[in-house]
């Protein structure tokens, strides 16, 4: 398997869905795309079911791969269970914090603000969702974490196109004051900021971006 092409077609495509080139529901043509990238149909169906897996786009039997179309209202809802959950995970991390789970949380948050200053939009997008994640892996709760994984994935698209930079550096300092009230071991605000900042990603979503092409490979080019 040749990763570095797989990895070229899954950064290439990514970037075209983040910038707004690719418009959801746009059909990914196998062999379009192999002819695009100058490798074999394998490649592309790897990098394919890659992005898959990101739900950025979706497979179906027979007909193929198109870029994901996420619905609005489906994130709303999305955000209105996370906050019922992250309400009651930022309660048990409070009553279970040490030190040494602080320490993993601000070098998580020492990873977001880089990759916010080098703009790289992939990666800070990953990085602020993976915050939460974060949380339930430190307590050591599995189920907890596996079940934020798939609720945030579910709007992972419309927070990846639809999220400014500002919005993400409002992110990561929101994480940072968490942060401090979880290690200052003061639920009732920790709680609030969860709450406030889960709100904050949602309103900080904008969707008044022009229309984007349907066009393969000009989006590509």
């Amino acid at each position: 398997m040749d990763t570095s092409s797989t990895h070229q077609i899954v950064a290439s495509l990514t970037r075209a869905i983040v910038e707004h080139r690719l418009h959801p529901g746009t059909k990914l043509a196998e062999q379009k795309l192999a002819d695009h990238f100058g490798v074999s149909r394998t490649l592309v169906r790897q990098a394919l079911f890659q992005l898959s897996q990101n739900r950025l786009i979706r497979l179906e039997p027979a007909r193929g791969a198109f870029v994901a179309t996420p619905s609005v209202e489906e994130a709303r809802q999305v955000f209105a269970v996370r906050r019922m959950l992250e309400a009651e995970m930022t309660r048990a991390f409070v009553r279970q914090v040490t030190p040494a789970r602080i320490k993993a949380l601000r070098e998580h948050l020492a990873q977001e603000k880089q990759a916010i200053d080098q703009q790289d939009v992939t990666g800070r997008t990953e990085l602020l969702r993976d915050f939460h994640v974060r949380m339930a892996e430190l307590m050591g709760n599995q189920v907890l974490a596996e079940l934020l994984r798939e609720l945030i994935s579910r709007c992972a698209l419309i927070t990846l196109m639809y999220q400014s930079t500002n919005a993400a550096e409002h992110s990561n300092e929101e994480h940072v004051a968490i942060v401090k009230a979880l290690a200052a071991k003061d639920e009732d605000t920790a709680v609030r900021l969860m709450n406030e900042h889960l709100l904050h990603v949602e309103e900080g979503l904008t969707f008044d971006r022009k229309l984007p092409t349907n066009d393969l490979s000009l989006a590509l080019t």
